[in-house]
């Protein structure tokens, strides 16, 4: 919201309450107007939908007590002809000027000397994100987000690791102590006078603030540039983390790790360390989500006879399955608990699935075991069913 926007416009008149209007009927209008033109109920609706935007700023002044008390004041003393904004307000009736004089340069005058003495920047601090001059100083930078990547074994991406993790980001250069400056002197910037940013017209007596050219936001310029950060006072350093990477994860999972980024500068906060897992895929085990899966062979006679089979675990004792006579190839069956870690750190489960295997030599007793029972079997068809589905009866 610009400083014009928040001066010209009548947020009661937007809601259609009057200026004495309580918390309860502010909301209730809010929410009237708001299902009325809501864009799910307006669809291509640009009239409705810049309706829907007007309401909705109109409710985040109104609707806060300490946000409406900074509006109501500022709209009397200057929202009924106290300044006119815009083209021609610098004619007959009106004059042209920065609010940025008054919001930010104003603060250092006295009321006696014609000066506001900050009471401005107090009345719009809480609606623009600054209070008095803080606009005009420099703020501290939040550090750069680094990304890295990991590349795990199967088993320490179920179970969870702590891996070396060598990375390079952007930090205060070692040998200028971040000044930029040989000696560690920089002087103030004479373009921005140390504040790291420049205002330029906007138009209609506004002024935009773009970061400084000449000291590229710092407010310092260096006398005699470091050899090593040329001058920026930001150089490239290399480290080793222990980076602790949690149960569960899955191939391609990029985990972020806050904080653990670049360094800010000027007291900001770091930066953000994001990971992407690679992870080396298993000679046995196989992953579904929070499942693990594993194929495992039984004999002829297993499956039709039914019994007793050992499954192996990852990274533990086998389990024991029963399986039911008549267990045909593919079937699977659930081992619980015995699967992945999940968030709530409780366990996915083994999906075991069956494949009957068929031997490749027979001795002469299996030879003459198994004619005698398909001699004993000749009358049945187990494609019978297929061709009749494909007859269509």
């Amino acid at each position: 919201m610009s400083t014009k926007d928040f001066v010209e416009k009548d947020y009661y008149k937007v809601l259609g309450v009057p200026k004495d209007a309580t918390e309860a009927e502010i909301k209730k209008a809010y929410r009237k107007l708001a299902r009325e033109f809501h864009p799910d109920a307006n669809k291509g609706d640009a009239r409705a939908e810049e309706r829907f935007k007007e309401v909705s700023e109109a409710h985040d002044v109104l609707g806060d007590p300490k946000r409406r008390k900074e509006y109501d004041e500022a709209r009397a003393l200057f929202g009924a002809g106290g300044f006119r904004t815009g083209p021609g307000a610098g004619g007959p009736g009106g004059f042209n000027f920065d609010l940025g004089d008054i919001f930010g340069g104003a603060q250092g005058g006295s009321p006696g000397a014609g000066g506001f003495g900050g009471g401005l920047g107090d009345v719009f601090g809480g609606l623009f994100g600054r209070g008095g001059g803080a606009g005009t100083r420099t703020q501290p930078r939040r550090g750069q987000d680094v990304e890295s990547e990991v590349t795990l074994s199967f088993t320490e991406a179920v179970d969870g690791a702590t891996v070396p993790l060598r990375m390079s980001s952007s930090a205060a250069c070692k040998a200028c102590a971040g000044t930029g400056d040989r000696n560690g002197t920089p002087r103030v910037c004479p373009t921005c006078v140390g504040t790291g940013q420049v205002s330029r017209g906007g138009g209609g007596g506004f002024s935009l603030t773009d970061p400084c050219v000449d000291c590229r936001g710092r407010g310092l310029i260096a006398q005699d540039p470091c050899e090593v950060c040329k001058g920026s006072g930001r150089a490239t350093s290399s480290r080793t983390m222990q980076v602790r990477i949690p149960a569960g994860v899955s191939d391609g999972q990029r985990i972020r790790l806050r904080g653990k980024g670049a360094p800010g500068e000027r007291g900001g906060p770091n930066g953000d360390l994001y990971v992407v897992v690679h992870v080396e895929p298993h000679p046995v085990f196989g992953r579904k989500g929070d499942n693990l899966t594993v194929t495992v062979p039984v004999t002829f006679t297993e499956a039709a006879l039914g019994g007793e089979i050992k499954v192996p675990t990852l990274g533990g004792p086998p389990v024991t399955l029963r399986l039911p006579a008549g267990t045909p190839s593919g079937r699977t069956m659930r081992a619980r608990g015995k699967g992945a870690v999940r968030k709530d750190g409780t366990r996915g489960d083994l999906l075991v699935t069956m494949e009957v295997t068929v031997p490749r030599e027979l001795s002469d007793k299996a030879r003459d075991l198994l004619e005698s029972y398909r001699d004993a079997t000749a009358g049945e068809d187990p494609r019978a069913a297929l061709f009749k589905a494909a007859k269509g009866d």
